[in-house]
């Protein structure tokens, strides 16, 4: 009985705490995209068609989300792709950002213009990623 109560009890917290960390996450990712990103982004995350590609609506976001890390992480991805449709064969120059403002970057970017993303990209999730 006791173990039930402290399930029932301190489940939603963890649940809050999940759903809190990534709102957090987000909150901070928009700070460091309008410092970092949004010259070549944009405020709306469409890019600049056939020059830098969007992140609103990214069919290439959801698809290869470590290049897109990588991309964040490294500087940009090599060669030509495809977004939308559309192709894009610019470099994006390294930022110099920690692997937690990678990831927030990334929590933002996944869950705003349209987008949407239910898991949390964390600073492990980065860190794991070599060039």
């Amino acid at each position: 009985m006791k173990s039930i109560f402290i399930i029932l009890f301190i489940s939603p917290f963890i649940i809050y705490s999940q759903t809190d960390s990534l709102a957090i996450s987000i909150k901070n990712g928009k700070s460091l995209y309008e410092d970092f990103c949004v010259r070549c982004h944009m405020p709306n995350g469409k890019g600049q068609e056939g020059i830098i590609p969007p992140l609103a609506k990214s069919d290439f976001l959801f698809k290869h989300m470590e290049e897109s890390i990588k991309a964040l992480k490294f500087g940009g991805i090599d060669g030509v792709i495809i977004v939308n449709g559309v192709k894009y064969d610019s470099r994006m120059e390294k930022m110099g950002l920690y692997d937690d403002e990678i990831a927030d970057i990334m929590n933002y970017t996944l869950n705003s213009w349209g987008n949407k993303y239910n898991e949390r990209i964390t600073e492990k999730d980065v860190n794991v990623i070599k060039k």
